[in-house]
Formats: structure tokens, sequence, C-alpha cells
């Protein structure tokens, strides 16, 4: 594989989300002057998913569209609850306190899992509070292309993905950033604490993580020829 100019991937962000509607141009635009090259825009809810394949058709080689569903549905935080049958898993008291809602979310990720399986697909799997049943379910079921998002397992848990060879993403949200929203251009300060944290220059942090993203996601290939 050759060599990736210095920039960054975005591998998990909320784009379609309503709090983008006003200003979407201008988020992407300081994405861009904050050296970010790609953005993966994931879905929540099958009511995102046209919204989301628009954004990848007018924003054509930056914008990624990864559709799938959320463990946790409802539009407003009241209104909150877990997935049912009619990707991840969130098993936040709250959401899951049952056998049963823990029980369902298994079963509505097990059918994303070999969805993308059939498709050739990687997985973005959320997961919170369920490190290791999550990294359990997908070795069972086989998932070989994953990136886990909001992993807050056991580190002997996150070795056990390392190990079957998933990724694991930062987000900026790591140092308890202070933005009233989340945005592109923070993935930045994800590069910078992995570089603080493991003493290496920053730039090695963006061509690793790039790499690992270029790997991961095909349909990134297109950011070699840049």
């Amino acid at each position: 594989m050759g060599a990736v100019g210095v920039g960054l991937v975005d591998c998990h962000c909320h784009l379609s989300a309503p709090d983008f509607d006003s200003d979407l141009d201008d988020v992407l635009e300081k994405a861009k002057k904050a050296n970010v090259m790609a953005l993966v825009v994931v879905a929540e809810h099958s009511g995102e998913f046209e919204k989301i394949m628009q954004l990848s058709e007018r924003y054509k080689g930056f914008v990624l569209p990864c559709l799938g569903v959320h463990p946790v549905q409802g539009v407003s935080p009241g209104d909150q609850r877990c997935v049912t049958s009619k990707v991840g898993l969130d098993f936040s008291p709250r959401f899951a306190g049952t056998d049963e809602q823990k029980e369902e979310q298994r079963q509505v990720l097990t059918r994303q899992v070999q969805l993308a399986k059939r498709l050739n697909l990687p997985l973005n799997v959320h997961s919170r509070s369920a490190g290791r049943p999550t990294i359990s379910l997908l070795n069972e079921q086989g998932a070989d292309k994953v990136l886990l998002h909001a992993f807050d397992g056991r580190p002997s848990v996150a070795m056990e993905g390392v190990k079957a060879g998933y990724f694991f993403s930062i987000p900026p949200s790591i140092i308890r950033s202070g933005q009233v929203r989340n945005e592109p251009q923070n993935i930045s300060i994800s590069a910078e604490y992995i570089a603080q944290v493991k003493g290496i220059p920053v730039e090695e942090v963006i061509e690793v993580t790039t790499q690992n993203a270029l790997r991961l996601f095909p349909r990134l290939q297109h950011l070699l020829l840049k």
C-alpha cells in the first residue's frame, strides 16, 4: 500500500443529526481545514439511511455512508429505549435492564453481522457496558472486519479484540472535551491525546490510524491518489 499524505479520517460521526442541518457546509469546511480527509457518517436508525446516502452523493469522496441500527433507539433523550427486532450492544441499565432486552440486542446485532459478512462489508460497532459480550458475539459470528466504537471494557477484554484483528476508535470525548457538540474537526484532539500517551509525534499517529482506516474501509482507497 502506498504512502498517504498526512491527514485524518473520522471513522464514526453523526452528521445526519438535526444539530447539523443549519451549518453542515461550515462544519465540513472546518473539518477540511483541520486536515480531515474523509468522514464515515454513521446512522442510528433506519430513518436516517436516505439522508446519509444523499450526503454521500453530495460530498462524494469525502463523506462515506455507514448504515445500521444503534442498540439505543429514540429521537429525544427522554424517549430513548432498547432496540427491538421489529449495531452493537449497550447494556447500560437504563436501556437494557432485563435479560430479555439484552437478548433482543444480541439478535439485532447478530443479523447485522451476518448481513455484513454476506456483503463483505466492515462493521462499525457501538459497545457500552458490554465489552466482553460484544467481542464474544463478534467472535462467535465470525466477524473479521470490525471497528469497535465507544468501547469501555477492561484492557484484558480489549486485547481479545486486538487478537481477533479488530480496530478501536478513540473519540475526542476521551479527554472530556468541553465542546457543546462534537464534530469532525475535533478528531485532532484524539490524535494529540494518543501521541501524548504513547510519546510519539502526532504525525505518526495520523499516518498509522489513517492506514488502519484504509485497511478497514476499502472505499477510502481513493485517498491513496491524493
